[in-house]
């Protein structure tokens, strides 16, 4: 039985990723705006962190621990899960905007669809938390943590960076305080720490599911780059020479380029 401290460790670890969604709206302090160029950029600096995460990160690991078969179950029931959630949120159309107009109910379904979102990365983040106080990791706080919940961690809160001025960008067309802008863009990723923790708790408990947790996270994250995160930054992109496309291969080419050396450490 994993003890309380560790969950701490791992809600922690979501809850950071959460808060490195503020740091997208920072620009906005010094800045009033971001062109359509550096926005594509960004997806796709966003696309490719999540990608190599994905595949170099949990997809490689949960090979290790189980079989091609197992991930592809837990891939498909990842996307699965994605294709369902839209389908059944995702009919209310919902923008950042609407954030500072909402009362609470609204909110709360705001988060219910933000949940669609980030909930994969949390339990990204809680499966590669795994073997956490085992042998085979770093020492931090006294605690030995797997090299692969560290990788994940720091891809996760990278990508998260141009999520948060993705949300900033029409909260700052409506005159909305600098000071909410951090709020905002850390409140849609504030499922994280909570699927983190859940799903920490399936596989220490049932380590069995580990290789269907591994390709679960992986298949939904890679879902939602490719049906989210390359179209937006497609439509972005749509005023610029060539469509962003060269923009948008370079973004994802920088941030596989500054992922992968991480996943061999």
């Amino acid at each position: 039985m994993a003890p309380v401290e560790h969950f701490v460790l791992v809600f922690a670890a979501g809850l950071l990723t959460a808060l490195a969604t503020g740091l997208g709206a920072l620009p906005f302090f010094f800045f009033e705006g971001i062109s359509d160029r550096r926005n594509v950029i960004l997806w796709g600096l966003a696309s490719g962190i999540m990608l190599s995460a994905s595949t170099f990160g949990l997809v490689e690991e949960g090979l290790a621990e189980g079989t091609p078969l197992e991930i592809g179950v837990g891939l498909l029931a990842g996307i699965g899960l994605v294709v369902v959630a839209h389908d059944v949120l995702l009919d209310v159309d919902i923008e950042p905007h609407q954030y500072e107009e909402a009362d609470f109910k609204k909110l709360v379904l705001i988060l219910g669809i933000l949940t669609v979102h980030s909930f994969p990365e949390g339990v990204a983040i809680g499966v590669s938390f795994a073997d956490l106080g085992l042998e085979g990791g770093t020492e931090f706080l006294g605690v030995t943590i797997p090299l692969l919940a560290v990788f994940m961690t720091i891809a996760i809160s990278i990508h998260n960076v141009p999520e948060g001025t993705a949300i900033s960008i029409p909260l700052t067309s409506m005159g909305v305080p600098k000071w909410k802008l951090i709020w905002w863009a850390v409140f849609s990723s504030l499922p994280q720490p909570i699927g983190a923790v859940i799903a920490f708790g399936f596989v220490r408990y049932a380590r069995e599911i580990l290789p269907y947790g591994f390709g679960f996270a992986a298949g939904a994250m890679i879902y939602l780059v490719l049906t989210e995160f390359v179209p937006e930054a497609l439509a972005i992109g749509e005023r610029l020479p060539r469509g962003g496309k060269p923009e948008l291969v370079g973004g994802i080419l920088v941030g596989v380029l500054v992922m992968v050396p991480l996943a061999f450490l």
